[in-house]
């Protein structure tokens, strides 16, 4: 699979199972729920892997100020995924609030949409090697 290929495929099943942790989430569907929060993860880092890979097959700097743009978003976003973890956890102790737990993931979940818009741009300026 070329990098490209498997950076769209994993981009693409890791927002479609965040989708599915909001469904679960809203619906009090606590295992299925978790489940698709690990398969969430484990797709996110599986993109991550490939677009590692993407990013090896193109002069990242030609591209501008999107690539330092982008880099801060990224880390920012892989930091981030944290604190949905944080006040899931506080949730199911009766420390956190449901509705923060959620205002939390959907924030994160917004994060990774302008860190993947930024990437997609990131990738579009860049000069191929």
């Amino acid at each position: 699979m070329t990098a490209a290929t498997g950076f769209i495929l994993f981009l693409v099943i890791t927002l479609g199972l965040l989708g599915a942790v909001v469904v679960t989430g809203k619906k009090s569907l606590r295992r299925k729920h978790l489940t698709f929060v690990v398969l969430a993860y484990i797709g996110l880092g599986v993109a991550i892997y490939y677009a590692e890979l993407l990013g090896k097959e193109y002069d990242l700097d030609s591209a501008g100020r999107i690539y330092p743009v982008h880099l801060v978003f990224a880390k920012a976003t892989v930091y981030a995924y944290l604190l949905p973890v944080i006040t899931g956890i506080m949730t199911i102790k009766a420390k956190c609030k449901r509705t923060t737990h959620g205002r939390v993931a959907v924030a994160v979940i917004l994060l990774t949409v302008v860190t993947a818009v930024t990437g997609l741009w990131l990738v579009l300026a860049a000069t191929p090697l």
